[in-house]
């Protein structure tokens, strides 16, 4: 009698919560950057210029994002953090993409409660960041060793660490394209609207 011949890819090492749980727990925490990313930013471009009038204005006007740009960068890095949690699951938690999606995760929580000190306040993705980035990265992390897989993507997954901060900067800089390009169309539509002139008759 023969028996069934066993499959050779490798069995998950860790379940699915752990991997998928990196986009979950990402997409509690930048839904509060969404919804307060722009307004913040605002209001803290006034307060912190007058604060500190010796740093240079281009600074603080970083910080000052219309909505379009927030939603466009969150989108982007969504998607990334998506694929990095679905390389996870195929393998297993095992994947050097996902492993360095979640040190960067995980990391960046020390950037949030920095820029909280530096500010004396509330910035955004604060309040998520202890209650949501912070245990989840851990509890991801011990299920990772615990299973022996936690670096099992080699030398290419921790020098991928960079992962995020380079993700951001690519996403951010394609939503202040995306904006720009958006705010030069509605003004060529104002200016268009305005030629044509409100009291204009017809032939």
């Amino acid at each position: 009698m023969t028996g069934r011949v066993p499959s050779p890819s490798v069995p998950p090492a860790v379940p699915a919560a752990v991997t998928w749980g990196l986009f979950a727990a990402w997409a509690v925490h930048d839904t509060e950057e969404l919804l307060t990313m722009s307004r913040w930013g605002r209001s803290a471009r006034r307060r912190l210029a007058a604060r500190h009038p010796e740093v240079p204005e281009f600074v603080w006007r970083a910080l000052d994002r219309p909505q379009t740009h927030v939603n466009v960068a969150i989108g982007l890095v969504g998607a990334v953090m998506a694929a990095a949690a679905a390389d996870g699951a195929r393998t297993g938690g095992r994947s050097g993409f996902y492993q360095a999606a979640l040190l960067g995760f995980g990391g960046h929580a020390a950037t949030h409660l920095a820029q909280a000190v530096a500010v004396r306040g509330y910035t955004p993705g604060l309040l998520t960041t202890p209650l949501v980035v912070v245990p989840y990265s851990l509890w991801a992390w011990l299920r990772l060793r615990r299973a022996g897989v936690a670096g099992a993507g080699g030398r290419l997954g921790w020098a991928s660490a960079a992962l995020l901060p380079v993700t951001l900067g690519a996403a951010h800089g394609i939503a202040a394209a995306v904006t720009r390009g958006r705010g030069r169309a509605r003004g060529i539509t104002a200016a268009a609207g305005r030629s044509a002139g409100p009291g204009r008759s017809g032939p």
